[in-house]
């Protein structure tokens, strides 16, 4: 059995094969994932809106609206099989975690295995497991997914179903502490919501 190739050697290959950038078309050269113009377009930034209050407190990080650059890395994430994507989304949303909040753990929404099966992964968890790597924390798969839907983001509105009852938390696989919830698309609230009623 053979090693798998190191740093070095992965650097090298991806210099020699042309590769266009998925945020804006540029040849990656030895880079992974994003060219560094468009890494460097991705700032995270933490929201304090909230459904949960009346007065909202910092509590969610993203990247920014689903859009340019962030739009098509996240699509080509999803359906083009470019999974150094989420090793790219996910370390620098880390960047952004304050860490006066303590995270335990990082938790990933599912995907119905239906879905997941087709799509062979959930980037979800891709992007979890390199954000909780980044935390120095544990990736725990706490929720299973239900009820099978249509994808929220193609949606709009009040097209977007309603997604009561279609996660089931596992109590057991809770860590102590708190946790982030993470996703690829921020929609509604709706599997933020659904979560914190059942935990």
């Amino acid at each position: 059995m053979t090693a798998p190739p190191g740093p070095t050697l992965l650097g090298a290959l991806r210099a020699l094969l042309p590769r266009a950038c998925p945020g804006c078309g540029a040849q990656l050269g030895p880079h992974a994932g994003l060219c560094p113009a468009c890494r460097a377009a991705l700032r995270p930034q933490v929201q304090a809106h909230s459904p949960l209050r009346a007065h909202p407190e910092p509590h969610l990080v993203t990247l920014g609206t689903y859009s340019g650059v962030r739009r098509r890395a996240v699509r080509e994430l999803k359906f083009a099989q470019a999974r150094d994507l989420a090793r790219v989304l996910g370390e620098t949303l880390a960047t952004g975690v304050p860490d006066t909040w303590n995270v335990q753990a990082v938790i990933p929404v599912p995907l119905h295995p239906t879905r997941q099966r087709e799509r062979g992964f959930n980037q979800s968890e891709l992007l979890g497991r390199a954000l909780a790597g980044a935390l120095a924390v544990p990736c725990v798969p706490a929720l299973t997914r239900t009820r099978a839907g249509a994808q929220q983001a193609r949606r709009h509105g009040a097209q977007r179903e309603d997604l009561h009852g279609a996660f089931r938390a596992h109590e057991g696989f809770l860590p102590t502490g708190p946790v982030l919830l993470i996703d690829d698309v921020l929609t509604t609230t709706s599997a933020l919501m659904h979560w914190l009623r059942r935990v």
